[in-house]
This record gives C-alpha cells, structure tokens and sequence, in this order.
C-alpha cells in the first residue's frame, strides 16, 4: 500500500500506543470449538499442504488506495509500513491465534519460487529474525523482510541489519511474508493481504509488465473455489471504475464466496450517498454475505497517537452521528463497524472450515495415493553400488529380450507383427509362376480367354484365402504352347525325333527362380526394420531414466550395430539359398512333383481340347447328373442286347447306356439275346437319340460288353494327336516342378531370416552389451557410475513428489490427530 492509504508520510508516528487494548478479533466470548476449527486450517497450512489441497482463507483485495492496509492494522492491530514506496509488493500473510502466553509476532518467509522464477517442489520457509514481543517493532520488520522477498538472489538475514537504502532487484513477487501472531487477546483467523490492483504505472520508473503480474497474483488466489474475497472499495472513487470488484465478479459472478466493503464512508462526496447505501442494503451488487462498512483512524489520528480501543470507539461514534448512517434501518446496522466485520468473518470462515474438513481428509488420502502412485512409476533411484545396478538392468533388458525373440501372447508382439510381411513374401514368390497356356500365340482372344487364372486343384488345396489377389498382381507373361515348343525343337542338338533336352525345363525354371532374391531380401528388409523397432523401444522402457540419457544412447548403439551385423550375415545365407535354387532344379520330392506333373498335363490337355474338340469336351461332363438322376439298377443276370452292326441307329435308352458308361466293369452272357423287333420313332425321338451325349454312351456301352473298362473322360485319347504334346510335357514338368520349390523356399527364406535375425539377436546380446558398454574393461567402475548417473528431469521429479508426499502425509497426521 501506498502512503496515499490514510495520508501518513511519517512510519514512526503511525504506531498505536495502546497495545494493551483489544483489537480486531481479540474477542474472548468466541467458542471453543470454533478456535479448534481456526487452529485446525493454520495448522495444515503449517505444513505446506496448501500448495497440493485448496484450503478455506480468506484474502484481502483491492486497488492502491482503497484503505486495505488500515483495514488490515484494524483486524491484526498491528501497523503496517506506509512510508512513500514501501506499498504491498507481495503477499502478506497473517496468521492470528489466542494463546495464554505474551503477545509475541513471528516472521517468515516463504519461497515459492526459485532465483530464475521457476515453481519449487517443496516451499522453503526461512524464520526472518527473532520473535518479536513489541507490537511497534512490527512495521520495521515487514519493511525489511519485504526487500529480502524482493531481492532473491541475497541472503535474506542480511536485510536485517542493512541499510535500507539499496535497490530491490524485483518490482512484485509471488513468494509471500508470513506474520504468526499469538497473544492472548487474539482470535483464531488467517487471512493474505495482496498487492493493490494497478491500473497505471509511472513513464519514467514503472513497469507495464507489473499491471499484468500482479492480476495473476491476485487471481491465482481468488479463483480458488474455497478463497473467501474481502474485497475493499473506497467510497471516495467512482464504484464502477474500480478494477478490482470486476476482478471478483469474473471468478465470483453470484457473490457466494465475496464479503464487500466500503472504506473512507466520511469521503463520500456529497449527493452521492444514496448510491453507496444501496450496497449496505444488497439493493445493488448484491452478495450472499452482504456489504459492509468501516470507518478507519485518520492519518491525523494516528499521528497524534490513537489507541485502537479509542479508534473503535469513534468509529462507533460516527455511524450512530452521521448522516445518513445514523438514519440506517436497524435491521442494517449489523453491516456498520470493523466490530461486526470481523465477527462476520470470523463465522464465515469456521462454517467453511468445518464443511470442508472431511472432504479435506478425503483429498489428502486420495494425493497421497496418486502420489506414491507417480513415485511407483519412477524408476528406482541410483544405488551406492553403479556396477551391480548396471549389470542387472543389463540382464533385466536381455530376460525381455528373449520373451519378446520368442513370443508373447499379444497381437502387437513381435512374431505377430512379423507374419504379414511373411505372408507378403509368399505371395510374392506364388505370383512368379510361369503363365504357361495351351493355346497358340496366333489364336484369337476368346480361345486365351477360356485359360483361368490358375487350376482351382492349386486353389483347394493352399487355401483362398491365400491366394494372390489377381487385381494387385503384376501381369504376368503368358507363355504360349507353340512358343513351348519352339524353343525346345531350337534347343534340340543330338537328340532322337521327339525327344527334347532337359535344358528347356533348366532355362523355363532359372525364370522365375532368378526373380526370388528381390521379396526375399525386402522381407529381410521388413523384419529388420520391425525388429529394430521394437527393440528400440524396449531399450527406451529399460535405460531411458539413466546416465542423464547416455545409457540408453550407449545401448542403442551397441544394439543397433550388433542388428546390423546380423542382417549382413542373414542376408548373405538368403542370397546362398536362392543362388542354391538357380543352380538348377532339385528336390527329392519325387512323389509330390509326378503327382502335379499329372494334374498339369491333364489340365492343359483338357484345356486345349476344348478349344480344339468342343462338342467332345462338352458332352462328357454331362453324362454325370443323368447318370446320378436316370441310371437303373440292372439286374443280376441281365445283360443289355447287342445291336446290329449295320442298323442306322441304337434303340437304347439314355439311362441304359449311361448305365453302361457308369458301371463299364459288368460282365455280359456270352448268347445273344434275341432281337426285339424295332419301334417306330418320331424324328425328335430320334435327334434326342442322336446327342452327342446319347451317342457317347452307346459307344462306352459297347465297349463295355467287349469287357473293356473305358472311362468317358478316355475318349479324348481317341482324337487326332495333338502336334503340341510335347510341349505340355515340359510345361507340365516347369509347373509342377514350381509348386515344389516355391513351396519350399517359401518356408526356408523366412525360417533362414528367423534363426539368423530375429533368434540371432538373442544368442550373444549379453556379451555383447557388456563389451560394448565396457562393462567388462578395467574402467568398469568409473564407466557404471558414469551410466548409473540418474536423469535430471527424474530426479527433480522424484525430489518433488517425496516433498509432496511428505507435505500430505504431515497434513494428514495433523488433520487425524484433530
């Protein structure tokens, strides 16, 4: 506050000579258990817990001049210093408390914040100064102790002896003095008295930036839902153009938490009284706790050495004199008088106090358990003993190493993760097949078209769900049979007719095997990158909190070159194994590629009939359902009659010669049976007599009764030779021959990749991080202390929480014992 507050100039005449008399709240009558409430929040603030839990107080607000300081001398009955530049600068604690002993004041002063105006972990509170036992002694050690707040970067006992006269190295500051009053005319209250709100500062020694600071300050206690506002108006200033009752109404808009009042009521400019009574009576800006009024000492009254007990006195005197006080309502004469304010606050503070101490009890269990919860998730703080702790952490890293080489039963492990890249590759690989097809490079489209895109054999049996997307595939070339054949009558050299050498299968097979290195070492590539990440992160998760970072970096580097080396090596043995499968063709698989050598020959035959012999090709598939739907069962001793050799047509029923063709292993009486005589037909009896499925079965029929076991399937063998068989014979041979290795190196390339990477990693990571760390070297000790060497960042945290937890843990055994 500024000298402006009640017009002194002079610090020494401002004291009160009667410091026997009773002030502010010194009320004797108040309740016993009202003073256990009041002692109860003093005690927990004792501790420093009021940074952690809000606490109920009650704070002091107001711009420069509003009377706060003679406000709060009225309350605390001490004097505050009011000489020129001696203003609040920061805040101002007092803690009021009956004792039976002497009247005794002690000050102190709290950090907050450290040199830089970084926030602390734990508020250092320094005793500036012996008690002090005069009431007059007060203003002197305010004074001073303000310009040790000010001056951060000096020891603060040096300002008691100083001079006075040197300059403060801060304009505001949030760490704050604290006043502990005792006496035996004292009562139980704490109240802050903040720096006035500013609304300008000087051109030539203010500062902009202290307008702006000090409304943090104040808000960062009025926004606080337990912070009862006492807020000070001066009836000398116009209402609305007080900043700091807009400040209140920002964080208190319903005036629940906000206790007004008027200051310098003998100021009031004449004419202008009706706006101010309008207050008292809560007809105006109204609050739940209303408004209130008091009539301070004069300047000239402190000077010529008032008694508190005679300021009370004519304070009284002028609201029972004074118009248009004296003309007051009865019912609003309770809100006159620093006598009833302070017994209003007073209630008001133990009422909330006692609402707000079991809910207090419950935040402090539930902070500490989120507290030991934040410390829990720390890593354990450095040991005496850096090489052991090392060395552990080390073994600790490897032990999940290997789980994760292994496997865990998680969708984002590491074998998990690795399988879509796997699949990937096989695709790749199944993608390479040679698109072989039966047809000649000169025939039209719908021919080509007639070729589906593999044998649904291949897709049955490794599974749709597998199968190469067609849509995402590279096209493939397709590779007709005429042009089969024309490289292998090229590639012939002593060979009989019709024979062709091996190479043409040789050269067909080196196509696609040469085109296997690429996915096989992409898969390298993505297993590599996947490992690397994942081992990235597990080494973050284990040496992250030590050596200030350097551990980890140190690891990370050893780890990733050891990796680096493996995928070198590993990616060596593919290029061997791949280089194994261009070396030409092998497998002992004999069973498995005659078996596919069969179902590629029949397949490209039955392919290339179709377009040749359609009519054939169609009508033998359908003999199946009539044979299913139609075929009767003959009996024993029956046999079909023979038909003549020369008659036009056969009269035999569709079902009977299907019977023939179904069961072609019956065996026929030798006699003939006797010739039943011929039935008339209609001519469309006998074109459905005459299909071509109608007529195949005839044919399977009769060669049945010659006890020839035909199948309809053989008739194709029957055709004219086709000039490409050759050619479906190598075809057959490079296609079956595929299944077998592609097969093969689709298990073989990620198996390699496995046990020379992934497993590979696992095999000599421990001694190899102890080498490489240095862990094992003649510098070992020097090297761990090095490493063990806690983060910063982790430590201050650690520092904070322990202050923190022991904060809560005090307030709690504090508060239990209550």
């Amino acid at each position: 506050m500024s000298a402006s507050d009640s017009g002194v100039s002079d610090p020494d005449s401002s004291s009160v000579n009667d410091e026997a008399s009773g002030v502010g709240l010194s009320d004797p009558q108040l309740s016993l258990e009202r003073r256990k409430l009041l002692d109860s929040i003093n005690r927990l603030r004792n501790t420093g817990v009021q940074a952690d839990i809000d606490l109920p107080g009650i704070v002091v607000i107001g711009g420069q001049s509003a009377g706060k300081s003679s406000l709060i001398e009225s309350i605390s009955g001490i004097t505050l210093p009011r000489a020129a530049g001696t203003c609040t600068r920061c805040p101002t604690e007092c803690r009021l408390s009956r004792s039976d002993g002497p009247w005794t004041c002690t000050v102190e002063l709290h950090y907050l914040k450290d040199q830089t105006g970084s926030a602390l972990g734990h508020a250092r509170t320094i005793v500036f100064g012996d008690p002090i036992f005069v009431k007059a002694q007060v203003e002197d050690r305010i004074r001073r102790a303000q310009r040790a707040i000010l001056s951060p970067n000096k020891t603060p006992h040096g300002f008691l002896t100083d001079d006075a006269t040197s300059p403060t190295e801060l304009s505001f500051s949030t760490n704050y003095i604290s006043l502990q009053i005792s006496g035996p005319k004292e009562a139980d209250l704490s109240f802050v008295d903040l720096p006035g709100l500013i609304a300008s500062v000087s051109t030539k020694s203010g500062n902009e930036a202290d307008i702006a600071m000090v409304e943090n300050l104040v808000t960062s206690y009025i926004s606080k839902p337990n912070c009862i506002i006492l807020l000070t108006v001066a009836c000398e200033t116009d209402f609305e153009n007080q900043g700091s009752h807009h400040l209140t109404k920002r964080h208190d808009p319903q005036g629940k938490r906000t206790i007004g009042v008027l200051t310098k009521p003998d100021r009031i400019p004449i004419g202008d009284e009706d706006s101010w009574l309008a207050l008292i009576r809560n007809e105006r800006d109204a609050l739940e706790n209303n408004w209130y009024c008091v009539k301070q000492p004069s300047s000239q009254d402190l000077k010529e050495g008032i008694t508190w007990s005679s300021a009370r006195a004519r304070e009284e005197e002028f609201f029972s004199s004074k118009s248009p006080w004296a003309e007051l309502d009865p019912v609003y004469q309770p809100y006159l008088g620093t006598a009833n304010l302070v017994q209003r606050l007073s209630s008001i503070l133990s009422d909330l106090i006692s609402k707000r101490l079991p809910q207090i009890q419950v935040e402090l269990e539930l902070a500490i358990q989120q507290t030991r919860a934040s410390l829990e998730l720390l890593p354990p703080s450095p040991s005496d003993d850096a090489v052991l702790e090392i060395t552990t952490l080390v073994h600790s890293f490897t032990r999940e190493l290997d789980q994760m080489i292994e496997g865990v039963p998680h969708a984002d492990g590491l074998i998990q993760t690795l399988r879509p890249a796997q699949e990937d590759f096989r695709r790749n690989i199944r993608r390479t097949a040679p698109d072989f097809r039966p047809f000649e490079s000169g025939q039209s489209a719908q021919a080509n078209r007639l070729m589906p895109p593999d044998p649904d054999f291949l897709r049955e049996e490794e599974g749709r769900e597998h199968w190469p997307n067609q849509s995402l595939s590279p096209a493939r070339v397709p590779i007709f049979v005429n042009e089969v054949l024309t490289r292998a009558e090229n590639a012939r050299s002593r060979e009989l007719p019709g024979h062709y050498p091996f190479a043409v299968q040789k050269a067909y097979i080196a196509d696609f095997t040469r085109r296997w290195a690429d996915p096989a070492l992409v898969l390298c590539t993505s297993v590599h990158k996947t490992l690397s990440a994942q081992v990235t992160t597990l080494i973050t998760n284990h040496f992250s909190a030590f050596g200030q970072g350097t551990l980890e970096d140190r690891v990370q580097v050893v780890v990733q070159a050891y990796i680096q080396e493996l995928v070198t090596a590993t990616q060596a043995a593919i290029l061997k194994e791949i280089q194994h499968e261009e070396n030409g063709p092998h497998t002992l698989n004999t069973h498995y590629l005659s078996d596919y050598k069969e179902k590629f020959i029949t397949y490209y035959k039955q392919l290339r009939q179709k377009d040749r012999n359609p009519t054939l090709a169609a009508a033998i598939p359908s003999l199946h359902p009539q044979i299913e739907e139609r075929a009767p069962s003959p009996a024993p001793c029956e046999a079909p009659y023979e038909s003549s050799a020369s008659s036009s047509y056969h009269p035999i029923s569709p079902s009977s010669a299907a019977h023939a063709a179904y069961r072609p292993s019956v065996a026929f009486a030798a006699a003939p049976a006797a010739r039943p005589q011929p039935v008339a037909r209609s001519p469309v009896e006998v074109e459905v007599s005459r299909s071509p499925s109608v007529l195949i079965s005839e044919v399977l029929r009769n060669l049945s009764a010659l006890n020839l076991s035909i199948r309809a399937e053989d008739l194709m063998k029957l055709c004219p030779r086709d000039p490409m068989e050759p050619a479906f014979n190598i075809m057959a041979d490079v296609r079956a021959y595929f299944q077998v290795a592609y097969k093969r190196v689709a298990d073989s390339i990620p198996a390699t990749i496995d046990d020379e990477l992934v497993r590979g990693i696992g095999k000599n990571i421990l001694p190899t991080l102890m080498n490489g760390l240095g862990l094992n070297g003649p510098e070992a000790i020097r090297i761990a202390k090095d490493f063990a060497r806690e983060n910063p960042a982790t430590a201050k945290k650690r520092v904070e929480l322990e202050k923190k937890l022991e904060r809560l843990k005090s307030a709690s055994q504090q508060l239990f014992a209550l």
